[in-house]
């Protein structure tokens, strides 16, 4: 998450993902991933310029090895919030991973919710998964 929304992990309830496809020395095993039912809790910053903290728990309702996994909030500012986070094998000038977000969001409350979604949420959220691919790549190099 970009540093101003001060993103702070406070639970985390991971649930196994499945048997990784080709057997066990495919991927090493690590308790670190999280499958089906696992519960990620995160609390940040709404709106960087104040003080005051969201939490958000985001449930992963979905995966599959090498494809995609997804989750929803369970609870969180949204009314519904559902993210899918795709990856496939693309070729471009060399071989690598194409990662791609797909998300729908209701952000509720309205007419109020329709202006704050266009005057704040799209923007934001555009930020932070742009913020999200750079470091991704930085990541992965």
């Amino acid at each position: 998450m970009p540093p101003e929304t001060a993103t702070e992990l406070a639970a985390l309830r991971l649930v196994p993902p499945p048997a990784v496809p080709g057997g066990p020395q495919a991927i090493p095993k690590d308790d670190s991933l999280a499958g089906v039912g696992s519960e990620i809790v995160t609390s940040f910053r709404l709106f960087p310029f104040l003080p005051f903290r969201a939490q958000w728990i985001a449930l992963i309702t979905e995966f599959e090895w090498n494809q995609h996994f997804a989750d929803i909030q369970k609870k969180g500012p949204f009314k519904r919030f559902h993210h899918r986070h795709e990856f496939s094998r693309e070729t471009r000038n060399a071989t690598g991973t194409l990662v791609r977000d797909v998300i729908e969001y209701d952000a509720g409350f309205g007419v109020l919710g329709d202006l704050a979604q266009k005057l704040f949420i799209a923007p934001s959220l555009q930020q932070t998964f742009a913020y999200r691919q750079k470091m991704l790549e930085k990541l992965l190099g």
